[in-house]
């Protein structure tokens, strides 16, 4: 196939699967077919599909590959740092839809909109992260913050600044939430044990924890449900 055989072939595989998206919207793509769609936006010319599957194919899934640290991505061959903006673009703009359904309402009238954006936030990461999701006197989100990207190992220095922020931030509550790269989101006992920690300082500055949720690759733990607050 020649050259311009090959950019008409490209060009109309682009046009066949963006008119179908348009028709029929995620659900008539597969996961790389989505892939290809973003990379369609950095990558010109060039037949991207063996791209997009090689992409799902190392990190396991498309929500794995747009959740990838951008060191990884850059890894890869043939993705260059337009095609990694732009596959990091549209992991942030799903995280700034689904917090926008989790904000300004009380928390735990809308938990399965909170636990959407967590699991699109924190699920694929390949590190231990740990977030902070502060509610005022209504139970409402007022502040959602990553604390530490890292392992947690320092839980003294972090009961300080968990309590040190809620107070800042004149919270009346708090959810605790970090993930297990691992996949499992069972508690450890040194999980246990930072919980009762933070939720012990919390309480004696009138800062309520309302739980604490381990978020894995495919679900979540709650403290709260468990018995273990």
């Amino acid at each position: 196939m020649g050259d311009t055989d090959n950019r008409d072939h490209v060009k109309g595989h682009r046009s066949r699967l963006r008119e179908r998206f348009l028709k029929g919207g995620a659900d008539a793509l597969a996961d790389y077919e989505l892939l290809e769609l973003i990379l369609f936006l950095a990558i010109p010319r060039r037949d991207v599909k063996p791209l997009a599957k090689d992409l799902i194919a190392r990190f396991g899934s498309y929500a794995a590959v747009l959740s990838a640290d951008v060191d990884k991505l850059r890894g890869m061959k043939g993705l260059g740092d337009t095609a990694i903006a732009a596959i990091k673009s549209v992991q942030a703009s799903a995280l700034h839809l689904s917090r926008a359904g989790a904000t300004g309402r009380p928390v735990m009238g809308n938990w399965a909109a909170v636990q959407e954006y967590l699991q699109g936030a924190m699920g694929n990461i390949p590190r231990e992260q740990f977030r902070l999701m502060f509610l005022d006197r209504k139970n409402a989100l007022i502040a959602d913050e990553v604390l530490s990207d890292g392992t947690i190992d320092r839980t003294a220095v972090y009961t300080r600044e968990v309590v040190r922020r809620g107070l800042e931030l004149e919270a009346g509550a708090l959810i605790l939430v970090h993930n297990h790269p691992s996949g499992d989101p069972a508690p450890s006992h040194a999980d246990v044990q930072m919980t009762k920690e933070i939720s012990d300082a919390c309480h004696r500055v009138g800062i309520k924890v309302h739980d604490h949720i381990i978020v894995g690759k495919t679900g979540q733990a709650s403290f709260k449900d468990l018995g273990l607050l």
